[in-house]
């Protein structure tokens, strides 16, 4: 791609996507499946006046990263801590619980064993963006649950993590279990180094040129993506890393600034994340596996309400909060695209499988934000009663 085709496409984008969120408000719709649509009929598939599809979902994922480190802001050490003691038996019921589903539908499709397994694998996972995009902060109830689901979507990272290491080993032929171990380690690896960074080095920094506006706003982007790209380096995911990056400077005065001046760029690299959602779409394979996906998206969008409500009802959270944490979480993950990729560039799959994956992965997007926009308050909700920052 030449760089007058870069600064075309970000024209196209962003004045498609004006358009696109205009006729979306005055439908009462979710702007971010008027990003998806615009994506589809402009992208490879459709019209073909964006062509590269694939940088721009790389350069959309830095969004998901700013996503990550802003919310990492906003929780506390300690409070994470006790976040996770709560929802890692909650996380790992519901994997195996929606697992089981994947596979049973796929299954039922005439898919292979292998197939449906990696099906079911990739059913497991919610979305970040989708679950921490539309989530307010502005009401303690909402941010009680924004924890929880930073807690459950934080574990199940770790496990696609996990899951994306062994299918590379059995597409060399051995299962690296020395590298599963290593992996258990890096996490805490990770925040080790990054509290010692951040009390040597970046504290001391931010004491000195606060006051320099400019500087804090270069040296938080630096912070972010220095530990995102370190947390990659050592076989972690850049989200994780900058979630980390995050809650290491969460107890600093200035963490606050910090949160509001990076909010604008967070969203630039948003709506390029969703538009290149939609330019994935390839119409002629969705001719071919549509029913499989769409039952597939119906079944976890049913389902996943139901057993997360159930589980967090169990520790004691209320039933208004379980029920509208289960509806946000209701959706397949990023990692559920990923893994497709993975699983098909290491054979284990045939192309109608991932292709499944990814369609029901687009249809869970579609559905998910529609009924959370539409439900639930958002920053983006259609009703005025619902809108919250």
């Amino acid at each position: 791609m030449t760089d007058e085709s870069i600064v075309f496409s970000i024209f196209l984008i962003f004045t498609g996507a004006a358009v696109a969120a205009t006729i979306a408000l005055f439908a009462r719709q979710s702007l971010l499946i008027g990003y998806i649509i615009l994506g589809a009929i402009t992208g490879p598939w459709g019209l073909g006046l964006v062509s590269d599809s694939d940088l721009i979902r790389d350069i959309a994922q830095i969004g998901i990263i700013f996503l990550l480190f802003l919310l990492g802001l906003n929780l506390y050490p300690q409070k994470l801590i006790q976040l996770l003691r709560e929802t890692t038996l909650i996380t790992i019921a519901t994997c195996v619980v929606f697992g089981a589903v994947g596979w049973v539908v796929a299954y039922g499709f005439g898919f292979s064993v292998t197939d449906s397994i990696v099906v079911g694998l990739a059913a497991m996972f919610s979305s970040t963006i989708i679950g921490l995009k539309l989530l307010p902060t502005t009401v303690l109830h909402h941010r009680h649950m924004g924890e929880i689901i930073i807690s459950i979507l934080l574990l199940q990272d770790l496990i696609a993590i996990v899951v994306l290491l062994v299918m590379q080993g059995l597409n060399r032929g051995d299962v690296p279990i020395t590298d599963v171990g290593f992996l258990l380690l890096a996490l805490p690896m990770l925040i080790g180094v990054a509290y010692l960074l951040e009390r040597i080095v970046l504290i001391r920094l931010l004491r000195r040129f606060d006051k320099i506006q400019e500087y804090v706003f270069l040296l938080a982007i630096g912070w972010c993506l220095g530990i995102a790209e370190l947390a990659n380096a050592i076989g972690l995911s850049y989200e994780i890393g900058a979630f980390v990056a995050g809650i290491a400077v969460a107890t600093s005065p200035i963490a606050r600034y910090i949160a509001e001046s990076l909010r604008p760029l967070r969203d630039f690299f948003l709506v390029m994340f969703f538009f290149a959602l939609g330019a994935g779409l390839d119409f002629e394979v969705i001719a071919k596996v549509w029913l499989p996906a769409l039952v597939l998206a119906v079944a976890l969008l049913s389902f996943k309400p139901i057993v997360f409500k159930y589980l967090l009802t169990q520790v004691a959270e209320t039933n208004k909060l379980a029920w509208e944490t289960g509806w946000r979480l209701g959706q397949m993950s990023e990692f559920s695209l990923l893994i497709a990729f993975v699983a098909l560039e290491a054979g284990l799959i045939v192309a109608e499988a991932a292709y499944l994956i990814h369609v029901a992965t687009l249809f869970t997007f579609v559905g998910s934000s529609y009924v959370i926009v539409f439900r639930f308050p958002t920053p983006i909700a259609v009703s005025d009663q619902l809108r919250r920052d």
